[in-house]
């Protein structure tokens, strides 16, 4: 038991945390964003896969870095201007078009890959963004080689919290998306067009699951391989009902899960081979299901979420 507290207060272990919680910040917040606006988006896992693909594509075809980061949030962008057309313009199943999104991003993604790439044997690789160390906070003991010492695309993920925050309960804009998916013919009887509110939320939330898709390969790994997303997509879904739709649960919540995460990789050394790996490989999202199940019983979730908006129908 002390080696496991000892682990809790090195800087590797909060290093790591971060480093795995970052894609899930930007997934869950676009996740959040389309759900406040009553669309639940299930293309998410495919949407991290095409961000995941695109942006390390633009990079190993020459482009740069941040050029990617934007490519990557294009491609997410117009998979969610699918989605939505399919789920707000048409009013068709929310779960159905979801799941479609998902196979059809990920089969693309892989696809193209194969295509640019046809004799590739093992996985490319591409020089991925550097950590940045911020003068004076790096130096801290513990929580400045953890947190101040981090990819460029970290310290946007962590600002993007109190930003989506801000817009959604401090704005105009924000109230609109919020009233979209709490009721929608209010919103109608304000003159503001529902469809397009919870289109341009899809399209915006899209956008950053795909950024998040983009971290992985551009500042987590340095190259993009089949299954890399590997469920990270459904995990951003749970955590949105973790947090009850507010973006600081969310981030509370996904530091949970990565912590679970980056802890299991270090106790399974400890552990040695008296338990097998596979417990603790699947120790997290177990922890995942079982708080999802506790915060669902309590949470009070957007009241037309899923429900498709027509213009003139009355409820």
């Amino acid at each position: 038991m002390s080696d496991l507290f000892e682990i809790l207060l090195t800087a590797g272990f909060w290093a790591a945390t971060i480093r795995i919680v970052s894609p899930l910040i930007f997934g869950t917040l676009g996740e959040l964003i389309c759900e406040r606006a009553g669309v639940l988006n299930l293309g998410i896992e495919g949407i991290m896969t095409v961000g995941a693909m695109s942006g390390w594509m633009w990079v190993y075809q020459g482009g740069g870095l941040w050029g990617g980061v934007l490519f990557a949030a294009a491609m997410g962008a117009l998979f969610g201007l699918l989605h939505a057309a399919f789920t707000v313009q048409l009013g068709l199943s929310q779960h159905v078009t979801g799941i479609g999104i998902t196979l059809f991003a990920s089969a693309l993604s892989y696809f193209v890959y194969r295509m640019l790439l046809p004799l590739a044997t093992t996985p490319p690789k591409i020089e991925p963004f550097d950590e940045v160390a911020i003068p004076g906070l790096s130096d801290l003991p513990i929580i400045g080689e953890a947190l101040f010492n981090q990819s460029p695309l970290t310290y946007l993920a962590l600002l993007a919290v109190p930003v989506v925050w801000y817009v959604l309960h401090r704005t105009p804009l924000g109230l609109a998306v919020r009233m979209a998916g709490e009721n929608p013919v209010a919103v109608e009887a304000q003159g503001i067009n529902v469809l397009a509110v919870r289109t341009g939320a899809v399209v915006v939330g899209s956008a950053l699951m795909a950024v998040g898709g983009a971290f992985i390969t551009m500042s987590w790994f340095d190259a993009f391989y089949f299954g890399m997303i590997n469920g990270r997509g459904w995990i951003c879904v749970a955590l949105v009902i973790f947090a009850s739709w507010q973006p600081g649960k969310a981030l509370a919540g996904a530091f949970i899960f990565a912590g679970l995460e980056a802890l299991q990789v270090r106790a399974q050394v400890l552990a040695g081979g008296f338990i097998p790996y596979q417990f603790f490989l699947m120790l997290p999202y177990i922890m995942s299901i079982l708080a999802m199940i506790v915060m669902a019983r309590k949470t009070k979730y957007p009241q037309a979420l899923l429900v498709p908006f027509r213009r003139g129908e009355r409820v």
